[in-house]
């Protein structure tokens, strides 16, 4: 299926991947982003998806976005095209992975952290370079520091330099490395073993990682125990895997 030229949208069973094809780097523009967009609210919000796979085809995951939409007459559009995809991957009722091979650049790498989990190809390259053609990355302004600490975001927004996988798993940008030869089969496995838990225990999980970054330590405590107690309890696959651990049999979720 595809969702206007730039983006495919192709399922395997609870599993969605957005594969963005714009050769030969998938460097975003406006129509990609409002494709990505339209995906994300409804691809991604159907029922049958239990997880979302952002990928990239050919050489790159993507090479950021088209220089020519930041000038002053085309960026309002572009920034504003962007920060609805964004929010569209934060808000995602279910776990989003970003496969990231190759250049992830700009907006590129922002799109990679702006999902849930990031695995990243050994030879994978990820970077803010905006600075060396006059400008800043917004998502990476906010998103960057919650995920590796001030001194690190700025290290890389200030910069503009790129790193390799290693260095993005170590500072925390990146969550998984995985070999360049078994990378396709070991994102498949791994997005497989996570559709095969239950969607809204999955759902309330990551709900309440994300709710609280950025609380005081106090508060995002409160938040999770509410989450726990009033929206996880009362799931039906919630009794379902106490009861399956304790009869030592797989669960049956019925995603309820």
């Amino acid at each position: 299926m595809e969702t206007g030229s730039r983006v495919r949208c192709e399922r395997d069973g609870g599993i969605l991947r957005l594969v963005l094809d714009r050769p030969p780097l998938n460097v975003a523009d406006v129509a990609m982003l409002e494709a990505l967009d339209a995906a994300l609210h409804s691809e991604a919000t159907s029922p049958d998806t239990r997880v979302v796979v952002l990928a990239g085809a050919g050489r790159a995951f993507c090479a950021g976005a088209d220089v020519a939409d930041h000038v002053p007459a085309r960026a309002p559009a572009m920034i504003r095209a962007f920060g609805r995809v964004i929010r569209g991957l934060l808000d995602v009722e279910v776990p989003s992975v970003a496969a990231v091979h190759g250049a992830a650049l700009g907006g590129g790498c922002e799109l990679a952290m702006a999902c849930d989990l990031v695995w990243a190809r050994e030879d994978a390259r990820l970077g803010q370079p905006e600075v060396r053609v006059g400008a800043f990355p917004p998502a990476a302004a906010a998103l960057l520091p919650r995920l590796v600490g001030p001194q690190a975001a700025l290290d890389l927004v200030l910069t503009g330099r790129t790193i390799g996988a290693e260095e993005a798993l170590r500072i925390g940008l990146v969550s998984r490395v995985l070999p360049v030869d078994s990378f396709d089969a070991d994102v498949r496995s791994m997005a497989a073993e996570l559709a095969g838990f239950s969607r809204p225990v999955l759902g309330v999980a990551r709900r309440a990682v994300r709710e609280a970054i950025g609380r005081p330590l106090g508060t995002a405590l409160d938040r999770a125990e509410s989450l726990y107690l009033e929206e996880l309890l009362p799931l039906r696959d919630a009794a379902e895997g106490v009861a399956a651990f304790m009869e030592k049999r797989e669960p049956a979720w019925r995603d309820a």
